[in-house]
């Protein structure tokens, strides 16, 4: 999967804060989101995040 850093992702599971729009920090191994509504970052293993994503959305494209 073609994913980088500040692309934002929306994801198929909501973070408790009720949003489900997160942007990249650091990709590798692992992945280090950040929750664009409470600013929470969550570390997350390559796998399990790219299972989660439902839509990548690039600089400058629409929400």
């Amino acid at each position: 999967m073609d994913i980088h850093i500040n692309d934002r992702l929306l994801m198929k599971k909501t973070h408790p804060c009720g949003n489900n729009f997160f942007t990249v920090l650091r990709i590798g191994m692992d992945f280090r989101i950040r929750c664009d509504k409470c600013g929470r970052e969550i570390m997350l293993p390559r796998v399990k995040a790219e299972k989660g994503i439902k839509k990548i959305y690039r600089d400058g494209e629409e929400l």
